[in-house]
């Protein structure tokens, strides 16, 4: 590779290679930073002018809802009695609306009979709790109606 006949090779010697004053064409400090940076400090009239848009929010997307929505499965029914339940004519009852949670589904076995309180709940949730003897007091997953599903015990 005949590297004697390169351009370089006849600007050793003049300091800036013919790129101007000292430190242009060094990284990216004489242009004010990389990319979008400076958008709200010394690069403003340049976002002004070439993205008025940039900044703020697009008033035609529609609002979206930050609930968080709480779960519990039928095998933390024991846990949640601990902590939430209470005992009532020899019935024991966990209010999970109470406690926080919408919604109870069906994973696990509940491992006693429990009369439970909950907004909504799984047709697998209210079968395994009825199995077990127990109740639950809600809504079902396609329901607006409130209903109560009961067991044998």
């Amino acid at each position: 590779m005949a590297t004697r006949l390169r351009k370089t090779r006849k600007l050793r010697g003049s300091r800036t290679h013919g790129w101007g004053q000292v430190g242009q064409h060094r990284a990216s400090g004489h242009k004010g930073g990389l990319g979008v940076s400076g958008q709200l400090k010394h690069h403003f009239s340049s976002m002004l002018r070439d993205n008025p848009d940039h900044f703020g929010h697009d008033s035609t997307r529609p609002p979206h809802s930050n609930d968080a929505k709480r779960w519990a499965a039928v095998r933390d029914l024991g846990d949640l009695y601990e902590r939430h339940g209470r005992e009532e004519g020899g019935r024991r009852i966990v209010d999970l609306r109470a406690a926080g949670y919408d919604k109870l589904l069906g994973g696990g076995s509940p491992g006693g009979a429990y009369a439970v309180i909950v907004d909504r709940f799984t047709p697998s949730a209210a079968k395994k709790v009825s199995d077990a003897g127990g109740e639950i007091v809600g809504q079902d997953d396609a329901g607006a109606q409130e209903i109560r599903v009961e067991g044998d015990g």
